[in-house]
């Protein structure tokens, strides 16, 4: 709790004295630009180095020469839960920045919450509303509202190790998730899991025929613990037993990526930022030693969709600039800017504009995104979350059999999306 504390007074004082993360490079500019009718926004992203770098010297250029009345104060912060907490209680005070680019399984439970602006009346929200696919707008859909536009998108991809496969008589990896564990298990190759929490288990648990919940999301209970459901975690449960499954969360050896280019798993899954950060000799490299594939597909359902959207908080001073801003944002010429950096855009014009190549390591991540799904968009989102992964852990380690610990996650899921 001292830390969450300590975390908050730290945000308080950046965002009261913050020209050094701002595009304003002098303080004292700020109380000219407001002398002169100019409006200052605050903006609080979490993009990395990379990202920031063109964010700062081309998109928010760009953007202030198109509206020389509006000017925009970034600040970089790390994308975690104190940031999470923060937000809540500058928001619940009126306290908080104008513009977030938020995690986009965070805006469900600032939206039921009453923490952001409601954006339907806003100028032209309707065409801005077209200019995406509704399955990613639903994000911020609550109560007949819409609550944030998605930014930027991505997916995960099963990445195998080329030289493996070939030893195994495979020029393309197996095309059901059944094939692969088969592979695994024959040839005792070890899969590389992140953790076991539902970004990073849900896309094998579909691919195996499991499923969380109904598609209203008003329970789990005869999903999630279902009987193809069961069997699903019961496979990967016993691949763990067996040593044929690495957790790097459960090692605190997160590097996945580095052990599937060396051979020492046959595959992990990833999101696309690896490759995006890599140099370009290193990034061929890479794609020499590894094969991305999209998750085998059960049902039509592919991976798990992640990305951050943009929120106007509850008690911006400038709502009106702030919906300037994130409609440039989420346009075409902000999109193509920040895809530079890798950043898949959701603009389907922008998408279209891309044209990325085939040989490009994006180009997979581009074409799945349209199969993959989102995490339920619920208020009790954090908890749910929290609850699964705790009974994927005692399942895992054999403390509960897949059964009762579905059951028991079940039950307590379908109590949390009750309130």
């Amino acid at each position: 709790m001292a830390t969450r504390w300590i975390s908050f007074i730290l945000i308080l004082l950046l965002t009261a004295g913050c020209g050094g993360t701002s595009m304003i490079s002098n303080p004292e500019s700020v109380q000219t630009l407001q002398g002169n009718d100019k409006t200052v926004l605050i903006f609080w992203h979490t993009y990395n180095d990379k990202e920031t770098r063109l964010l700062m010297q081309e998109l928010i250029p760009a953007f202030e020469r198109d509206h020389p009345d509006i000017r925009i104060k970034c600040i970089n912060l790390a994308n975690n839960n104190e940031l999470k907490y923060n937000l809540i209680a500058r928001a619940s005070s009126g306290r908080g920045p104008d513009v977030v680019r938020m995690d986009i399984a965070w805006v469900p439970e600032f939206s039921h919450k009453g923490l952001l602006e409601p954006l339907n009346g806003f100028p032209g929200f309707n065409d801005v509303r077209d200019a995406f696919h509704q399955k990613v707008m639903n994000a911020g859909h609550y109560n007949d509202q819409y609550y944030s536009l998605p930014l930027n998108l991505f997916t995960k991809l099963t990445i195998f190790n080329r030289e493996l496969l070939a030893r195994s008589g495979y020029s393309e990896p197996p095309h059901t998730m059944d094939e692969i564990l088969e592979l695994v298990r024959k040839q005792h190759f070890v899969i590389g899991l992140g953790g076991l929490e539902p970004w990073d288990t849900l896309p094998y648990l579909y691919s195996l025929g499991g499923s969380f919940m109904d598609r209203d999301f008003t329970r789990a209970s005869g999903y999630l613990n279902s009987d193809r459901t069961v069997r699903a975690v019961e496979k990967l449960a016993k691949l763990y037993k067996d040593k044929l499954i690495h957790l790097s969360a459960v090692t605190q050896n997160r590097d996945n990526w580095a052990g599937v280019r060396n051979g020492n798993l046959l595959l992990t899954d990833e999101a696309p930022w690896f490759f995006s950060l890599l140099k370009e000799s290193d990034k061929r490299l890479a794609l020499k030693q590894t094969l991305s594939v999209p998750f085998p597909k059960r049902n039509g359902t592919g991976s798990i969709i992640g990305g951050e959207n943009l929120v106007i908080m509850k008690g911006s001073r400038h709502p009106v600039e702030a919906w300037v801003f994130m409609k440039w944002m989420t346009g075409l010429e902000g999109q193509l800017i920040m895809a530079k950096a890798g950043l898949i855009p959701t603009n389907k014009e922008a998408v279209k504009a891309l044209n990325v190549s085939s040989h490009s390591y994006l180009y997979p991540y581009v074409e799945e995104v349209d199969d993959s799904f989102l995490r339920p968009p619920v208020k009790n989102w954090s908890k749910i979350e929290e609850l699964y992964t705790v009974y994927l852990h005692q399942i895992f380690l054999g403390h509960l059999s897949a059964r009762e610990g579905l059951d028991q996650a079940a039950e307590g899921i379908d109590k949390l999306l009750k309130y």
